[in-house]
């Protein structure tokens, strides 16, 4: 009876901490592991674009003004990626020169981050796992199979478990802006080898919509809208978010603010929908433009910024 006993939990134990999920084994995680799920698809039923070709502003008529896109800046180079093309593959694997980096969106959280993938001397190349964590897309690194949280910017399973993924500053804009500010950008190509009509989204009435797909396991307060875009900025493990709404009540273009007792510039073009942040020494700092549900989601104990007054 004493064996049995044993037995019994030590299956239970084992259960509760191992499970095969589209095809990883997940052993110990640092997340709970009932709260991975499936978003649906199969692991790589949604395609990462490995091998991105890029057309100058002058051909890429099919882009409206208004249409969102993912701007970077890195060693002396200017790339947009439309959320148009990264709704329907998430994960873009690039480089400039020796510079690796994914740029990566996930449509459920509205949340587009771009990540330096040089750890350890080795280029971590990526693709879309098809499951999530908190509704948010969880990436894999094919050299090792481990599993990464996008928001967490972690590893969160998988041999490379509790490394992190350097983040690198990108703006989340509309196509108008981006180009004003940069007209020698180049853009990501429909010509990803794969057949997607980019004209539509998978997501159609989502962004607008209340309802969340998947569950979350810290709701967030209903001070505003679900999927209101906030600014989510982290500083030494503190965190602070800028909801859209209340940028457009501040009505400044630019102003002074801190994160964890570091002081910070906010900058805000109402026209365009465009929060980004600045370092005090004037280097675009490391953020990310999410759903507001999403940011509290990971981030309970979050600061939020308000409309100071009059």
């Amino acid at each position: 009876m004493h064996r049995l006993l044993t037995f019994f939990l030590i299956s239970l134990i084992y259960q509760v901490s191992f499970a095969a999920k589209n095809g990883f084994e997940i052993i110990d995680p640092l997340v709970p592991l009932n709260e991975i799920v499936s978003g649906g698809p199969p692991r790589d039923g949604i395609p990462a674009i490995d091998l991105p070709k890029f057309d100058v502003v002058k051909n890429v008529q099919w882009l409206a003004d208004e249409d969102r896109v993912l701007g970077i800046e890195i060693a002396g180079k200017v790339r947009a990626y439309p959320v148009r093309i990264l709704n329907w593959h998430e994960l873009v694997n690039d480089h400039v020169a020796d510079q690796n980096f994914t740029i990566s969106y996930c449509p459920l959280c509205g949340s587009g981050m771009a990540f330096t993938t040089n750890i350890a001397d080795t280029a971590l190349i990526f693709g879309v796992s098809g499951l999530l964590y908190n509704s948010d897309m969880l990436l894999y690194d094919r050299n090792s199979e481990s599993l990464w949280s996008q928001l967490l910017a972690k590893a969160i399973s998988g041999p490379l478990k509790g490394a992190g993924l350097p983040q690198i500053p990108v703006t989340h804009t509309t196509w108008k802006h981006w180009k004003s500010l940069h007209p020698e950008t180049v853009v990501l190509s429909r010509d990803t080898g794969f057949e997607r009509n980019y004209k539509q989204s998978p997501y159609r009435g989502y962004e607008k919509s209340r309802r969340l797909f998947f569950e979350v396991n810290h709701k967030a307060p209903k001070t505003y809208h679900p999927k209101e875009s906030v600014l989510g900025v982290e500083y030494q493990g503190q965190f602070k978010a800028y909801p859209f709404i209340e940028l457009e009540k501040h009505n400044k273009s630019s102003f002074p603010d801190t994160v964890g007792g570091e002081s910070f510039l906010i900058h805000w073009d109402k026209a365009s929908q465009t929060a980004t942040i600045e370092s005090k020494n004037g280097q675009a700092y490391p953020s990310v433009v999410s759903f507001w549900f999403a940011w509290f989601a990971f981030h309970p104990e979050t600061d939020i910024f308000q409309t100071p007054p009059e």
